[in-house]
């Protein structure tokens, strides 16, 4: 579920890259929950003729999805069916990642792809027709190259790559609410609560995912279409696309086809086995690192259906070919390959397979993460108490707080106070009755309720950052308009200055989203 801070951080992007109406849908969806066009348009007090152009604007870039709700309606009625709309969090917070995601496919593919997959990341989604038609018009392609089959072909290697996938249903069929769903529903509207809570969107987005089977499935032809319904389908590149995404809304009689998207889990799937073998270099070294990450290539390799994995099983063999590829792995023998997995509390099978639990491996990057936090935040004395709680996770007293962690008696309760104001520690008040009655102060760390604290003020975090990188282009728009040739002097200084304080801003806006992705998407 979105955070406060979260939600307006989503709003923010939606907002810079599409305009305020459209911020405006997504606010109310991420509030509300799932809305019809009607209740949207009532909402926000706006025309549904600007409404719905935009939410075809937001479907087509994969912020928002449509689904059919059924409603059974009373006794002896006709079921009813309404078209519904739900805001897509995490694919707005996506949007930030893009250039990560480019990086990756850059890292592993030739030029072609990246290009091509620059243009779904621009345009949300597109048939092969119109990756062609976006290629021809290019001015980095030469008229006697074969187009066509250049984009067949690179398009098919994002596909295999899985970095780019088939488009979910335009509008998914949904069965009616249960009571307690309904009951929930109210509460939240009632109240104006985060409504598109984690199970309404899973359930939408389950119900639209393609088979697994044809989800990477590419075919040179599949687009081949009847040129007049062609004509009549398409125009230029994310125009009359976008008005036949809601068959709903229009009476539109247009031939299903094949619509490619950037695949986001491919690309969180390796962040996430990055953030693990990043994490065990720290705590142990680059053998560790290099035989981690040997595992989770290896098993990558074997998946043949993508998943959100916390565990992978490979065989000695096959780690040790892909340890032999990187220059720290070519000085390892088989003997110190089985000594690392060990070192790394990995499961050992009975055919010398090995498991590793990466969930326990995130679980620690994440507590690291908070450590530090507090450590910044709090001084040396706090981050002991913090992570002695931590660590322990069950209530402690104070002064055995105070003996563990090496404080001051009179310090600690100041201490202790001042995180619990914060809300980094729970506090519990126990009151012993005997002969003489005694209070005692209950100390621990809830991690659930916390992780998702941290989690909002890292939002706030990268609100204000992006805010400041805005303010920042905007005070220097005018210096960044001259020609080159007079940004000399005191003006080439200026643009120079503006110039580093944007890239320190972005790198840890990069690394910000680094820490949100640790407890938010991984």
């Amino acid at each position: 579920m979105a955070t406060q801070w979260g939600i307006k951080y989503a709003v923010h992007i939606v907002s810079s890259h599409f305009g305020d109406l459209a911020a405006k849908i997504c606010e109310c969806l991420l509030r509300r929950g799932p809305l019809s066009q009607q209740n949207i348009a009532r909402f926000l007090e706006t025309p549904p003729s600007q409404v719905k152009t935009c939410l075809l604007l937001l479907i087509q870039q994969n912020l928002v999805q449509a689904f059919t709700a059924k409603d059974p309606g009373g006794h002896g009625d006709a079921v009813k069916q309404t078209t519904e709309y739900i805001a897509l969090f995490d694919n707005i917070i996506h949007r930030t990642r893009f250039p990560k995601f480019i990086i990756v496919v850059s890292q592993e593919l030739e030029k072609g792809c990246v290009e091509l997959f620059e243009g779904l990341l621009q345009h949300g989604r597109l048939t092969l027709e119109k990756l062609i038609d976006r290629a021809k018009s290019g001015k980095h392609i030469q008229e006697n190259s074969n187009i066509e089959n250049a984009v067949r072909e690179n398009l098919s290697k994002l596909v295999h790559a899985h970095f780019v996938e088939r488009c979910p249903a335009i509008e998914p069929v949904l069965a009616p609410p249960s009571e307690d769903e309904l009951a929930a529903k109210k509460r939240a509207s009632r109240s104006l609560k985060i409504a598109a809570g984690p199970d309404i969107v899973q359930r939408v987005l389950e119900a639209a995912a393609p088979m697994e089977s044809k989800r990477f499935l590419f075919m040179s032809d599949e687009n081949c279409i009847d040129s007049e319904k062609a004509e009549a389908s398409f125009v230029d590149v994310g125009e009359k696309r976008k008005h036949s995404l809601l068959a709903s809304d229009s009476d539109l009689g247009i031939k299903e086809e094949v619509l490619w998207r950037a695949n986001y889990e491919e690309f969180l799937r390796r962040f996430r086995h990055k953030a693990c073998v990043e994490n065990v270099r720290e705590r142990l070294d680059d053998g560790a690192a290099i035989a981690l990450s040997s595992m989770l290539e290896a098993g990558r390799r074997l998946e043949s259906k993508l998943k959100t994995e916390t565990s992978v099983s490979v065989s000695i063999n096959a780690i040790y070919e892909e340890a032999m590829k990187a220059e720290v792995g070519r000085s390892m023998t088989l003997d110190d390959l089985r000594d690392y997995l060990t070192l790394l509390e990995c499961q050992k099978g009975a055919d010398e397979s090995y498991s590793i639990d990466l969930k326990s491996i995130l679980e620690l990057a994440q507590n690291e993460e908070v450590e530090s936090i507090v450590l910044k935040k709090y001084g040396k004395d706090s981050y002991r108490i913090f992570r002695l709680l931590s660590k322990e996770g069950h209530l402690v007293e104070t002064d055995k707080i105070s003996d563990t962690a090496f404080v001051d008696k009179k310090e600690a309760p100041k201490i202790l106070y001042k995180l619990w104001k914060d809300e980094y520690v729970y506090m519990q008040k126990v009151t012993v009755m005997g002969n003489r009655q005694s209070q005692f102060v209950l100390w621990k760390v809830n991690k659930a309720t916390l992780w998702k604290n941290v989690e909002n003020d890292m939002y706030h975090a990268a609100l204000n950052l992006s805010l400041r990188v805005a303010h920042e282009m905007e005070q220097g728009k005018e210096l960044l308009s001259l020609p080159v040739e007079k940004r000399v002097g005191t003006l080439g200084e200026k643009v120079n200055r503006l110039r580093r304080i944007r890239l320190v801003l972005e790198e840890s806006l990069s690394k910000l989203d680094d820490a949100i992705m640790l407890f938010h998407v991984f």
